[in-house]
């Protein structure tokens, strides 16, 4: 087995480590290492397999500043494929136990490989902050959980947002002690809805699967979608289907890019 596997959804990156089989603790000084695009092997964050205390398998998930994220839709779908890819199930639908709540996937193969998958991302709930201030500025937003905290900016024009001020000024406001993932989202069409992504502990990220699961959810609860959305960041599009009862359905397409051993000199960086 290689020491990792690296894959992204949508161009949102994350390597894939079994910590068990690694000759180094998985630190915050290692996760920041290992994800960083110049001196590591660089992803948007690492998917640790866990031992499960509910469902088939468990993961914990690690943004790249070391900070723990309790979801991830292309991080679960990521690691759904490594599951199956990697022989560790042979079954094309089985949950994952995350600390943000159990995801059921379902798989897409061909040839052998997952191409693609569908996970159920829970039911969605409405916060109650309904306007943030910024630099003086009152900015109209809706808080969402899906697992994940979650700030969605509606706007009519992406292009024109102040994005890499707003995002992460949004991303460590006092209103949020946790911190949270921000999206800034135009509505195009009842069916569609495209959207950039500043993720809490990882910054600009072309793709999200919670971000887009929270988006749809906001905008359905504004009464501007319906049920099924496509929901399209900088990476690609996600579909969000929201069924009778309030659970949220993502499906993209998933591919792996890399796996590999870590070599000796950045083993012995890594403390091994």
């Amino acid at each position: 087995m290689p020491h990792f596997v690296k894959s992204h959804g949508l161009g949102n990156d994350y390597i894939v480590l079994e910590p068990d089989k690694l000759p180094f603790p998985l630190t915050v000084e290692n996760i920041r290492l290992i994800c960083h695009r110049n001196l590591g092997v660089g992803s948007d964050g690492i998917l640790a397999m866990a031992r499960p205390t509910r469902g088939d398998f468990a993961v914990r998930i690690y943004n790249p500043d070391g900070s723990e994220a309790e979801k991830s839709g292309n991080g679960t779908r990521i690691f759904a494929k490594y599951l199956y890819d990697y022989g560790h199930t042979t079954q094309t639908r089985f949950t994952i136990d995350t600390l943000g709540g159990l995801v059921t996937a379902e798989l897409e193969v061909r040839d052998g490989r997952v191409t693609g998958a569908t996970m159920n991302m829970g039911t969605a709930t409405i916060g109650d902050l309904t306007e943030l201030e910024v630099d003086g500025e009152r900015i109209p937003v809706i808080t969402v959980s899906v697992g994940n905290p979650h700030c969605v900016v509606l706007t009519d024009d992406l292009e024109r947002v102040d994005f890499y001020r707003l995002g992460p000024r949004i991303e460590r406001h006092p209103a949020f002690p946790n911190r949270t993932n921000v999206q800034f989202a135009r509505v195009v069409a009842r069916d569609e809805v495209h959207i950039r992504i500043w993720e809490r502990g990882a910054g600009e990220t072309m793709a999200s699967g919670t971000s887009a699961s929270a988006v749809a959810a906001a905008c359905r609860h504004a009464g501007l979608v319906d049920d099924d959305v496509r929901v399209v960041a900088p990476g690609g599009a996600l579909r969000i289907r929201i069924d009778p009862g309030g659970e949220i359905w993502m499906s993209g397409p998933v591919e792996e890019v890399c796996a590999g051993d870590f070599a000796p000199e950045f083993l012995r960086r890594l403390g091994a």
